[in-house]
């Protein structure tokens, strides 16, 4: 699960430049999914478009950002067979505390992407 190198050039600016907006928002639920035992394995998708696959939880109008953010877990896409190896996925899963796992969803691109949290200050 390395960065693919089309996320770099198409995408990575401007995820880049929303998760600033939202990343505290993404910590701070990860935090919640982790605590109350729903997952150890939090995943946001985001999309520029609506998609059904987990929770949404931040649309795109609400901070001006240009994707939709939604919340799921390892379970959904392990039941939507959208991750076949588990075991293999954990190990490539970065610390939650402090990276976001983020599955980018675009009509020709779908990929795992882990952005590291801005550091407190």
């Amino acid at each position: 699960m390395q960065n693919d190198p089309e996320l770099n050039g198409k995408y990575l600016g401007t995820i880049t430049k929303d998760f600033v907006l939202v990343a505290d928002t993404l910590k701070e639920a990860s935090y919640q999914v982790r605590k109350r035992g729903f997952s150890d394995f939090p995943i946001f998708p985001i999309s520029q478009t609506s998609i059904p696959l987990g929770q949404l939880l931040i649309e795109k109008q609400e901070l001006a950002t240009d994707f939709n953010y939604h919340i799921t877990y390892l379970d959904e896409f392990i039941q939507r067979q959208l991750v076949e190896d588990e075991e293999a996925f954990k190990k490539a899963y970065k610390n939650p505390d402090e990276f976001c796992c983020l599955f980018v969803v675009d009509q020709t691109f779908t990929n795992f992407l882990f952005v590291p949290y801005p550091e407190d200050e």
